[in-house]
């Protein structure tokens, strides 16, 4: 296997706030707490440790050995999760959605990134414990984003009979209906050694497990387990409990929209797209039939979509009778994790950091410690035939990041045997037009208008030409541009990144254990790189 890379703002897939992050422009620094390089870990940690309630951890760690009941535990993850009764032990967190047989291909890059990242914290602080964390997203309730996969160019589509997809969290849904979909990816994956274990993995997750909270756990188990990977569902009453106060103060005081609303201003100000905008309580309410945002008005409080309400008083005695049926949104679930989990840094993909930087004065007007944040690494995997065909064609790593549009024209121009460049006359055609202008402005300025419109006009000629003149010899090589159009579209499914489209089982079922071995040994979450990997064959 090899190891290339291209840098973040050459993919042309990284939104302006993400890079101006990664490159630490001043005008971001007031959003978050620590740049995560690996020398701020010590004040980060010195920090949470202040911060932190201890009495916390022996919750924690009764609630994971609950979870981790009925499944195989490796050493590793037995080992993390009694670690966590020491105050000397911390974590690093990733969460992700409970998609349907992992997703997409970056849930893999998203764990890996974090297990690597508390392996070089062992090394640089020896005498302290670092968990690696993932946090089911159990409370989720978007089902239409969680319920397929991409294998070979097909979507296998879970369609759930449950007449609460979509309505209630999705962690408590049946599974009910998944041995369609494995009947068919059974057929697809076909046979051998690593097709095998891929159908014995999705058949012992989904058909022998109730519900997709218990399902999602073993599959992430069996694949990290060994890597002491530690799966949290956050929905228990035990932990639910501790957040209390910050769910009171949300339903009473607001303070998340009055805080966060600066961060959005902030962010408009500086012309960037804010990720998600604040509601004036981010608080869901939640049991096995519905998961629906609360709302208040006027001294009460409803959930909304439902005849459900209460006064003031009742529905903070209903808080703190009955924590686990409050819910955080997107916008409070970030405080509810750094409040129960000694943590200290939050490993997520761009539209991930981007809400995050919307949450820093939250945390500081609740007085809980922010994370660092970290992106999580991204890779394109190939194969050695795909990259000696990169390299026959002549493109380059940054290229194939390029809209296929743009690739093919600039490969057209390169390899023809004419030049289709009209760069040349456009600038000649502008400045004989200002000289034209010079004139008009001594004789009549009335004939300005007129000068520029038929500059226009000639422009757009020249430029009608040049696409003229590239189509025809795009039909002249009409066998170069279909083998780099093939090869970008395998590397690039649906014009997007792989890493958003692919399932692991496409690699898995040619690699096996290797594919994940290999991320271990060549993602490293500190190195702010886009990765290529080439495997054999």
């Amino acid at each position: 296997m090899s190891a290339d890379f291209v840098k973040y703002p050459e993919t042309n897939y990284f939104t302006s706030l993400i890079l101006d992050y990664l490159s630490e422009k001043d005008e971001l620094k007031e959003l978050y707490n620590r740049f995560p390089r690996i020398e701020n870990f010590d004040s980060q940690i010195e920090e949470k440790k202040k911060s932190y309630n201890n009495k916390i951890r022996k919750d924690l760690v009764e609630v994971l050995q609950d979870q981790y009941s009925g499944i195989t535990v490796s050493e590793a993850t037995k080992a993390n999760i009694d670690s966590l009764s020491s105050e000397e032990t911390y974590t690093v967190v990733t969460g992700h959605q409970l998609n349907l047989f992992t997703g997409p291909l970056y849930f893999l890059y998203k764990i890996v990134s974090t297990i690597n990242l508390t392996k070089k914290l062992k090394k640089q602080f020896p005498t302290k414990n670092f968990v690696p964390i993932y946090w089911m997203a159990t409370e989720d309730h978007d089902f239409e984003e969680i319920n397929f996969f991409n294998l070979n160019g097909k979507k296998f589509k879970w369609n759930n009979a449950d007449d609460k997809a979509g309505m209630t969290a999705v962690g408590n849904l049946s599974t009910e209906g998944l041995d369609e979909v494995f009947k068919l990816f059974s057929a697809e994956i076909g046979g051998g050694e690593n097709a095998e274990y891929l159908k014995k993995l999705f058949e012992r997750g989904y058909l022998q497990h109730d519900n997709l909270t218990d399902a999602t756990r073993f599959i992430a188990n069996e694949i990290f387990g060994k890597y002491g990977l530690v799966i949290i569902a956050a929905g228990d009453k035990r932990l639910k409990k501790h957040f209390v106060p910050f769910a009171k103060n949300e339903l009473t005081r607001q303070i998340s929209f009055q805080e966060t609303s600066k961060a959005v201003g902030k962010l408009n100000e500086l012309d960037y797209n804010v990720q998600v905008n604040p509601r004036e309580i981010n608080l869901f309410y939640l049991d096995h039939e519905i998961r629906e945002r609360i709302i208040g008005k006027e001294d009460k409080y409803f959930v909304n979509d439902t005849e459900i309400s209460w006064t003031k008083d009742e529905i903070l005695k209903e808080l703190e009778d009955h924590p686990e049926r409050f819910s955080p949104n997107v916008m409070m679930r970030p405080l509810y994790q750094e409040v129960i989990l000694p943590n200290l840094c939050y490993i997520g993909g761009g539209g991930e950091l981007a809400y995050w930087l919307e949450l820093k004065s939250y945390f500081e007007a609740e007085k809980v410690t922010f994370p660092m944040l970290l992106l999580r690494n991204s890779a394109l995997l190939q194969t050695e035939k795909q990259n000696t065909k990169r390299e026959r064609l002549n493109i380059s790593l940054q290229e194939l990041f390029l809209k296929q549009h743009e690739l093919i024209n600039r490969k057209v121009r390169k390899i023809s045997n004419i030049d289709i460049d009209f760069s040349p006359q456009k600038e000649h055609l502008v400045e004989q037009f200002q000289g034209m202008y010079e004139l008009a402005e001594k004789t009549d300025e009335s004939f300005l208008g007129a000068v520029k419109a038929q500059e226009v006009k000639q422009l757009k000629g020249l430029e009608n030409l040049e696409k003229r003149l590239l189509k025809a010899q795009k039909r002249k090589l009409k066998d170069e541009v279909e083998r780099i159009a093939e090869l970008q579209n395998d590397l690039f499914p649906n014009r997007s990144l792989q890493e958003r489209q692919t399932n692991f089982s496409e690699f898995y079922v040619e690699y096996g254990e290797d594919l994940i071995s290999k991320l271990m040994e060549e993602l490293d979450p500190l190195e702010s790189n886009f990765k290529i990997l080439t495997f054999g064959k």
